[in-house]
């Protein structure tokens, strides 16, 4: 007989309670704060400036949503695989939801490597970003020579000198890296995968410069060049060689949030399309009524649906501490690639209003695209699963 002790009841795939008022709660504020802001703002927007942010974070911390991927021993929230998910597929159903969901409103997780820090380096790095006093941090692993294949790729040098590391070379592909008081930087002491060691890199730091990089989404990432940059050793974390096995321990999981975005902004253009499809009238009809458009529609909510079934069952995997390495790679390829087909039937259905920027659609479409190739391509998660099959 099949154990279903871990296992939510048949059929039943139903959030928890908690976890549906804590989705009702986030849908509630994206209604009454996020939205009404976000329509003073231009189409392109990348952020909030800060006259703006600090109240809205604000609001935010006062209804508990902070630092909610942050373990309760941090200082954080604690919330589970689920519960993040749930936030980040409702924070991300606004205009600038790719990349900053929720307008950036719900902040206070430093990066997940600093849960592995020593007691000095987090009260020195990732306190004061769950406490609200320092800019959402960046990480730095992809290099011009490769991201999805960091083992191989990463050549930024790290060399030893007394009490410092010298780091050289450059990073590419790395978000929020000029607004950011500090980084989690990935950089090469020796050869292969036990040659890689992470380090906490702060901005003001002599050598180090940043360099935008204009892409198709509305949100550019940078570069970031390292030119003789001094590190403390104390600034490592974990034992030198370290860093590729730190990086891979919370990638995991961060494929299963990252899969969260996109099916969140899928599914506003969904309902935003379906009522556009009620309302408008063609050939002596509503567009509702056309077969032609209520299949394109039909397949959307098909694939939906079964896009969120995956990012849950991975979710829930993983708060039962399960490996979910393979359950991580077919939430993200299968969350990414949909979103990216319903974005594109929702732009169809809409004509040339698709296009314009009177409505969100043509910038999610840029945004969800470039999704399909962050935290590891399509085809690397293929090659994950591959591996599992064949093993």
């Amino acid at each position: 007989m099949t154990d279903t002790s871990e296992q939510p009841p048949l059929g039943a795939w139903e959030l928890p309670d908690e976890l549906r008022l804590l989705r009702d709660t986030v849908r509630a504020f994206m209604d009454s704060e996020v939205h009404p802001l976000e329509r003073t703002l231009p189409h392109d927007a990348a952020g909030l400036p800060p006259e703006q942010l600090a109240p809205l974070q604000k609001k935010a911390r006062d209804l508990g949503l902070w630092a909610l991927q942050t373990p309760a021993e941090f200082g954080g929230a604690g919330l589970g695989v689920l519960g993040q998910t749930v936030v980040a597929e409702e924070a991300a159903q606004c205009r600038m939801g790719a990349f900053f969901p929720a307008l950036g409103a719900f902040g206070g997780n430093p990066p997940s490597v600093l849960f592995r820090a020593t007691p000095e380096q987090y009260e020195k790095f990732g306190r004061p970003v769950v406490e609200g006093r320092a800019t959402k941090p960046y990480t730095a692993i992809s290099e011009a020579s490769g991201g999805s294949d960091p083992a191989r790729a990463i050549r930024l040098k790290a060399v030893r000198d007394g009490d410092d590391y010298v780091l050289d070379g450059t990073k590419l592909w790395t978000s929020h890296a000029a607004n950011a008081d500090w980084g989690v930087v990935y950089a090469r002491t020796g050869p292969g995968r036990d040659g890689i060691s992470c380090f906490l890199v702060e901005r003001d730091t002599p050598g180090l410069s940043f360099r935008p990089v204009p892409v198709m989404a509305s949100f550019h990432p940078y570069e970031v060049h390292f030119d003789g940059v001094r590190v403390p050793v104390a600034h490592r974390v974990g034992a030198e060689g370290e860093g590729f096995r730190l990086a891979g321990e919370f990638l995991v999981h961060g494929r299963i949030l990252y899969a969260a975005g996109p099916i969140g902004i899928a599914q506003r253009a969904l309902d935003m399309t379906v009522q556009w499809a009620k309302d408008r009238e063609v050939f002596g009809g509503r567009l509702a009524d056309k077969q032609g458009v209520q299949w394109m529609l039909v397949d959307s909510e098909i694939e939906l649906r079964a896009a969120r079934l995956l990012m849950y069952q991975a979710a829930w995997n993983a708060d039962l501490g399960k490996d979910v390495k393979v359950d991580a790679s077919i939430a993200k390829m299968t969350g990414t690639e949909t979103a990216c087909r319903v974005l594109d039937r929702c732009v169809q259905v809409h004509g040339a209003l698709g296009m314009a920027t009177e409505l969100p659609l043509e910038r999610w479409f840029r945004d969800v695209r470039v999704k399909r190739l962050g935290e590891g391509a399509t085809e690397v998660q293929r090659v994950v699963v591959a591996r599992s099959l064949f093993r």
